[in-house]
C-alpha cells in the first residue's frame, strides 16, 4: 500500500470524522485561485488529529505542508506529491474575561467579529485581513497601524519533535511581517490574545471605518493574495511600483491591479506562471527606477 493511502487510512480509523480529499487542487483552498492537485488534503477536527497527523507524516517520511486559509499562498500548476494538513476545523473559540482563547483556523474576520461580540477592543485592523490567525501569527499579519504581535499573548505550537509547547508573545520572533514559525517550521494550533475592554459602539464604527477604506482601495473583487510584496526599508512597495509605471502591467491573466499597486490580481484564469514572471517584471522595474530590491510577501510553493 502506498504510504499516502496508508496515513490517510490511519487518520480516518483514529480520527473519524476527519476531511480526507485525494487529488485535491490547491486552486480551491487559496485565495489566489490558483494551484495544481496535491496527493492528499485533509482537515483534522482538532488538536489531538492534528499532532498525530504531524507525528506520523514524520514517521512515514511524507512530504507535507500545513496551511490556514490560503490567503498568503501561491501554488505551481503541476500535481504535487504532498499531503496538505489544513487547520481549518481548528475552530474552537472562547472568551476569558479580557482574553479570547482561539484555535489556528479561525478566521481573523470571525474572530474580530466575535471579539466585537465581547465587547473587546484591539482586533479591529484585523477583521478585514483574508487569512486564519495561524496563519496570521506566522508571517505577523497586520494593517491599518495594527499588527497581530501587539495582541497576541502567547502560542501553542507543536515542534519539530512533535511536542505540544506555549510559548510567550516575547519569544515569538515577531517583526514585520515575520515570526519565529517561518525558520522553525513549528505547526501554530492555538493562541491566546489579550485584548482591551471597549464600547461596541465605538469598535462596529472603526469596523465598518475599516472596511470602507478597504472597499475603496482594494481590488476586492478579483482573487489575490493580498499585498505582493513587503514594504521596503526605503518606502512603500505600492507607491515604488505606481512611480515606475508598472500599475496595470499584465502577463496572461495576472495584473498589477489598477486600483492598487500593490496587489497583483487573477483576472480569472491567470496560471503560476503568469504570476511569477508578473512578479518578476515588477521587481525589475522597480530595482531599475529606485534601485530597491523588493521581497515577495506571498508565499511561493513550486
Amino acid at each position: 500500500m502506498d504510504q499516502i493511502d496508508l496515513f490517510a487510512r490511519e487518520l480516518n480509523s483514529d480520527f473519524p470524522g476527519t476531511g480526507i480529499f485525494f487529488g485535491e487542487p490547491m486552486s480551491r483552498h487559496t485565495t489566489f485561485r490558483i494551484g495544481g492537485t496535491v496527493s492528499l488534503y485533509a482537515e483534522p477536527k482538532s488538536i489531538e488529529a492534528f499532532v498525530w497527523a504531524v507525528r506520523e507524516a514524520k514517521r512515514l517520511e511524507l512530504a507535507y505542508l500545513i496551511t490556514g486559509n490560503g490567503s498568503n499562498l501561491l501554488f505551481s500548476d503541476k500535481p504535487h506529491r504532498l499531503v496538505v494538513l489544513s487547520t481549518a476545523r481548528l475552530d474552537t473559540l472562547r472568551a476569558n474575561g479580557d482574553s479570547i482563547i482561539s484555535g489556528a483556523g479561525v478566521l481573523l474576520s470571525r474572530l474580530g467579529s466575535f471579539a466585537l461580540s465581547e465587547s473587546l477592543t484591539g482586533l479591529e485592523f484585523a477583521h478585514g485581513i483574508p487569512g486564519s490567525l495561524g496563519g496570521g501569527i506566522y508571517m505577523n499579519a497586520g494593517a491599518y497601524g495594527g499588527e497581530l504581535r501587539d495582541v497576541v499573548e502567547a502560542v501553542t505550537y507543536l515542534d519539530g519533535g512533535g511536542t505540544l509547547r506555549t510559548v510567550a508573545n516575547r519569544d515569538c520572533g515577531f517583526d514585520y511581517r515575520r515570526s519565529r514559525f517561518m525558520d522553525t517550521g513549528d505547526a501554530i494550533l492555538s493562541a491566546t490574545l489579550r485584548l482591551r475592554p471597549g464600547d461596541p459602539k465605538e469598535i462596529r464604527a472603526k469596523m465598518d471605518d475599516l472596511s470602507a477604506r478597504r472597499r475603496e482601495k482594494q481590488p476586492l473583487n478579483y482573487p489575490s493574495a493580498g499585498s505582493a510584496f513587503k514594504r521596503p526599508k526605503e518606502g512603500y512597495a505600492a507607491a515604488m511600483i505606481d512611480g515606475a509605471g508598472l500599475k496595470g502591467l499584465t502577463v496572461g491573466m495576472a495584473q498589477v491591479s489598477e486600483k492598487h499597486a500593490g496587489f497583483i490580481i487573477n483576472l480569472g484564469g491567470a496560471t503560476f506562471e503568469d504570476v511569477v514572471k508578473l512578479m518578476e517584471q515588477v521587481k525589475a522595474g522597480v530595482f531599475e527606477k529606485y534601485g530597491v530590491e523588493l521581497e515577495p510577501e506571498v508565499r511561493i510553493i513550486d
